[in-house]
Parts: structure tokens; C-alpha cells; sequence
């Protein structure tokens, strides 16, 4: 970089190891930024690659001298080592990191480096996706934003070093990244940095990183093995725990590695794990839930989470392989309502042996809409007449075992929402009122346990309609729509009847969605006008459509 006397305004860090052809789209997305060649420096440092990564460096140096500084070294183990290096020859005002198998949108620098200077921020994090199946949470992106907090509900999710930072405030606290910790580097830097921060700002409105998985999933983070994580990530704890004092704040932070790094460690593959490295594992998570995992903490977190790392906290290891296991091949277990609560009863529920108490298997705050849906069956359906009186008739397996008086099967007029298309069901709003016309129901407990069987009668009213066949079921203070899905199950077949005078037809059948609709009209309809006609198809269509 010689002939360059002027301060850069940012420094884009490239630590490298074995990256062509990736290597080469990176640096070409650097060199092209829309911020010029002028305002930019980058300072790339080659860990020892065996690959062309070396030699690629190399000639984007020799043909952007002023702009492309290259230093060889060899390998670490990690990024941090070049990372770190790369620190020390950083003359920008602000300083980049981009992994090298990455790239930047065209205007990134330019726009991120305007956001720094508007809004005076130490910190500006760029819109990142991920490209070739990697996954990137995106709800910190929805709009740009001159001041998150480090413990607001999105920041803690997205603590990759991929980002701006005033190169005097790193430079001022002396940060740098650990060159013992073989994932997660970054993290133990991001989260000083943030926390040092006198304000942290969004950049949404543009994509400015791209995060690419390789197709070979080398990417460091894929290839970690569980013990190697479980010591990355309570290092990573440790240190954010050194610099923010219990209570709600490090509670907010903490929060994404119980549900991201520690999560994934009691995940499918688990079990299969010999077993002294899941003691070992459970044991790592038992020190980090002992000191870490508050009881506000703790009911944050989703049910399923909050069981496995309970049980892991315990020491009960076969009893959370078995969770586990049980879950991957038979979906979550069934609720237990009890006194308006409700229990998930993954195995250790109410077990003397795991001595947990119920509040580690209970609901606390969660939606389950989908779980729900999930464990709703139609066994049967059919007609029953006495005389003049036809009624829809269906046995329904739901999910829930124990309290479940409020479950009744109604048959809803209207289309449900865009929303619970997804989940296949939506929690209703509180005083929503349900459809009329309860009807007869039984219920009893399935032969295997797990669930309740719901037998229902509902008469049918004589008028034209198209009504979408749901259950409706309290749990844990919130009531729950769950549309039936035929599921391939046979449909009674269409059925005459006659109220006085006037024959009518009922038909049960799954609209485009699979769920069932059952649908009463005139055998004989009055004639209308051929513009009236076509209206009522069109709505029909669009009921079905949507319902």
C-alpha cells in the first residue's frame, strides 16, 4: 500500500484459509464497492492456506497496491490468530470483518459508513442473508434503526463479528479475539463491542452481506464436534457474564445461547453419541443452567428446550435420550390440562427418578398452534337422522389428555386467516366468541394414553352454507382453532334429508387446503339471474381457496 497517505475510512478484515473459488467473488465485491478504492483498505491475512487462496491474494494485491495489503502466516487453527493480526495493521476509521467465502452488496461500505457518521454509532450491523441454504435470522432486519439495544429481543441472535465497528473504540478496550476457542471467536468481540458501544444502529434497507454455505458444509461452524462447541460456547457465557451483572440484561443476552449453541447440542443426534461424551455434554450444560439459568430465564424458553435442558441439568441422560428419540419418531408428546395448566409430558414428567418439578415441562407463555394441529386426527365422520333432523357426526384424536371439558367440535362459517395456514390452526384472540350451535360431544382417553378421543353430534341447520369443520380447545389460558384435515380419510357419502317440505342435500368434503368442509343447500334451489349465479361460484371459489 505504498503512495497512500490518507486515513481510510473503513478497513475490511479478511481472514483466510482454503477458500477458492469463494475467495475470489469476495474480493471482487470488495474492490467494487460503490464507497471507492480511495475510502477503502483491506487487509487480508492468508492462515496458511494449501490451497490457491494464497496465490489469488496475492494477485488482487499486485493489482490494487493502494487499496490490498496481503500478509502470509502460518496456520492457527482458527480466525482469530488472523483476525487478530489483521487488527494490528488496520489504519481506517471504522474496521469490517467479512468471512472470506462471503460477499458484500455493492453499496454496503458506502451505506453502512453513512449510518456510522449520521447517527455517531460505534456499531452498524448490515442486512445479512444467507445464500446456498444458509440460514440467517432475519427479524433483526426489518427496519433500519439508529439505536438497538444489545438486550432487546433481536441483537443477542446476531452476534457474528460481520459488522462495522469504530475502530477507536477497539482500539480504546484493547479488543481482540480469542485465540483459544475454535468456533465462536467472534462472539466474546461482538459482545464487548456492543456492550462498549455508545450506540448500535441497523442498516435494513439493503442487503449487505451475503453469508454462503459451501457446498461442501466446510464452513468451520459446520464442522465443530459437540464437546468442542459446549467448551466454545461456556467460554463465549463466561465472558459475557464478566462484563454484564445478573439480572434482566445478561438474562436477554444469555438467552440466545440456551436457545441456539446449547440447544443444538441436545438436538436428533444426541443419542447416538457414546456415552461418555453425553455425560460429558449434560454436565457441561448443568454447570452453565447452574449458574446461568434463572427461573425468569427458564420460563422464557419454549417447553420442548426447557424440559431437555432440565433434564440434562439433572444428570438424567437416558431419560433425555429417550425424550429425544421418542420425539424425532412419534412428534412432541401430548398435553396434560390440569387446573388451567398446561404440562407437555415428555418422558421425566411427574418421574421420581429425574426429581424435576413441574414447571420444567410446563407452558409458560407459549403458543402451540402447530403442535396442536399436529396431533389433531379425524378418525371418522359421518350422518345421523331422526326424523326431520340430520346431524354431522365425527371422532376426533386430539393431542391433549387430562382437563379437556372445553374441547367441542363446531362448524365455523368464514375463511380462518392467512396466518394459521402454516401452524394449520391460530390461537383465538381473548373474547373472541366461538360459532354457535355446540351440539353433542363425549370424550374419553385413547387406549394408548395419549390423547382424547372426541365424539360429536351437531345438527344441521336446513338453509344453504359452507361451514369448515374445527375443534376448539382451551389450553393454558388461550383458546385454539384447529381446522379438521381429512387427511386421506373416507367422506360420508352426500346426504338427502327433509325439513317440512323442502328436501335439502349435506356433503362433507376436504376443500383445496385438505380440511373439511360441510356443505347444506336446497335439493331444489329457487331460480336466480345468471349474474347472481356466477356471483355466488366466485365466492364459493374464494371460500375455498382460503378456508
Amino acid at each position: 500500500m505504498t503512495g497512500r497517505t490518507d486515513v481510510p475510512d473503513v478497513t475490511v478484515v479478511v481472514a483466510v484459509y482454503n477458500t477458492m473459488p469463494y475467495l475470489t467473488e469476495c474480493l471482487n465485491s470488495l474492490v467494487g464497492q460503490s464507497i471507492g478504492t480511495d475510502r477503502l483498505e483491506v487487509v487480508a491475512v492468508d492462515d496458511g492456506s494449501t490451497d490457491d487462496s494464497g496465490a489469488e491474494l496475492d494477485r488482487f494485491a499486485e493489482r490494487y497496491p493502494d487499496v490490498v495489503k496481503v500478509v502470509h502466516q502460518p496456520n492457527s487453527g482458527g480466525p482469530a490468530a488472523p483476525s487478530n493480526r489483521a487488527l494490528e495493521l488496520a489504519t481506517g476509521r471504522y474496521v469490517y470483518f467479512i468471512g472470506s467465502d462471503d460477499y458484500l452488496g455493492e453499496e454496503a461500505l458506502e451505506r453502512m459508513v453513512a449510518c456510522a457518521d449520521r447517527n455517531g454509532s460505534d456499531v452498524v450491523v448490515g442486512k445479512m442473508v444467507g445464500t446456498n441454504g444458509r440460514y440467517v435470522r432475519q427479524s433483526l432486519y426489518k427496519a433500519n434503526d439508529e439505536d438497538v439495544s444489545l438486550y432487546g429481543p433481536e441483537l443477542p441472535f446476531a452476534l457474528a463479528n460481520t459488522k462495522l465497528f469504530r475502530r477507536e473504540l477497539v482500539e480504546k478496550h484493547k479488543l481482540r479475539f480469542p485465540e483459544d476457542l475454535a468456533v465462536g471467536s467472534d462472539q466474546p468481540f461482538t459482545i464487548e463491542a456492543c456492550y462498549r458501544a455508545r450506540k448500535i444502529s441497523v442498516v435494513a434497507d439493503y442487503t449487505c452481506y451475503y453469508a454462503v454455505k459451501r457446498g461442501d458444509a466446510s464452513n468451520i461452524t459446520y464442522r465443530a464436534d459437540h464437546l468442542a462447541r459446549l467448551r466454545c460456547t461456556a467460554a463465549i457465557m463466561d465472558h459475557a457474564a464478566g462484563l454484564i451483572e445478573a439480572g434482566p440484561n445478561r438474562d436477554a443476552l444469555l438467552k440466545r445461547h440456551f436457545t441456539w449453541e446449547l440447544s443444538k447440542l441436545i438436538q436428533d443426534d444426541f443419542p447416538a453419541l457414546d456415552a461418555e461424551t453425553r455425560s460429558e455434554v449434560c454436565a457441561g450444560i448443568a454447570r452453565l443452567a447452574d449458574t446461568y439459568l434463572t427461573d425468569e430465564l427458564s420460563d422464557s424458553l419454549p417447553v420442548k428446550l426447557r424440559a431437555r435442558l432440565r433434564l440434562a441439568q439433572s444428570g438424567a441422560t437416558d431419560t433425555l435420550c429417550r425424550a429425544i428419540t421418542e420425539e424425532a419418531e412419534q412428534g412432541a408428546p401430548p398435553f396434560h390440562l390440569e387446573d388451567g395448566r398446561a404440562f407437555a409430558r415428555y418422558p421425566g414428567f411427574r418421574d421420581a427418578g429425574t426429581g424435576l418439578p413441574d414447571r420444567c415441562f410446563e407452558l409458560v407463555g407459549e403458543r402451540v398452534p402447530g403442535r396442536l394441529a399436529n396431533k389433531t386426527e379425524l378418525i371418522e365422520s359421518g350422518w345421523a337422522q331422526e326424523g326431520d333432523e340430520l346431524s354431522f357426526t365425527a371422532t376426533i384424536r386430539i393431542g391433549v389428555v387430562g382437563d379437556t371439558g372445553s374441547a367441542v367440535l363446531r362448524l365455523a362459517e368464514g375463511a380462518m386467516p392467512g396466518s394459521a395456514d402454516k401452524a394449520r390452526a391460530q390461537r383465538l384472540p381473548d373474547g373472541k366468541q366461538l360459532p354457535p350451535a355446540p351440539g353433542e360431544f363425549l370424550r374419553e382417553v385413547a387406549a394408548d394414553d395419549n390423547a382424547t378421543l372426541l365424539y360429536a353430534r351437531i345438527p344441521l341447520e336446513p338453509r344453504s352454507s359452507k361451514r369448515g369443520v374445527r375443534v376448539y380447545i382451551d389450553v393454558a389460558g388461550s383458546t385454539y382453532e384447529i381446522p379438521v384435515r381429512a387427511d386421506g380419510r373416507p367422506m360420508p357419502l352426500t346426504r338427502q334429508w327433509r325439513s317440512g317440505e323442502e328436501p335439502y342435500r349435506a356433503a362433507a368434503r376436504p376443500n383445496s387446503k385438505g380440511r373439511v368442509v360441510v356443505s347444506t343447500r336446497p335439493l331444489h334451489p329457487p331460480k336466480t339471474s345468471l349474474g347472481s349465479r356466477l356471483r355466488s361460484r366466485l365466492s364459493g371459489a374464494k371460500f375455498s381457496k382460503r378456508k
